[in-house]
């Protein structure tokens, strides 16, 4: 079956949503990977690819974009409710 999400580069902890993924729905990864969407995921948002423990960094295009402000289960919706942005990229 066709990827839903996209993966940018191989270390990332999330990939990026190609359409709306509705809770419970296959998240399918382009290597043929399934799992369940724990919430709805809307287009071009972050989906969590691992579970991730609050204060964790997540990495998007193989960089830190920020960390964890809670835990995040794989199959997650990362976005600003659980993400908090790094300020300023080194």
């Amino acid at each position: 079956m066709k990827p839903n999400v996209i993966v940018i580069h191989h270390r990332d902890t999330v990939a990026v949503a190609l359409e709306d993924i509705r809770q419970t729905e296959s998240v399918r990864l382009p290597d043929g990977t399934t799992f369940p969407a724990l919430v709805d995921i809307p287009y071009s948002h972050k989906v969590a690819l691992k579970d991730i423990a609050p204060g964790e960094h997540i990495l998007k295009y193989g960089e830190i974009i920020g960390e964890a402000k809670t835990g995040i289960r794989k199959g997650d919706w990362v976005h600003a409710h659980n993400l908090d942005i790094e300020e300023q990229v080194r």
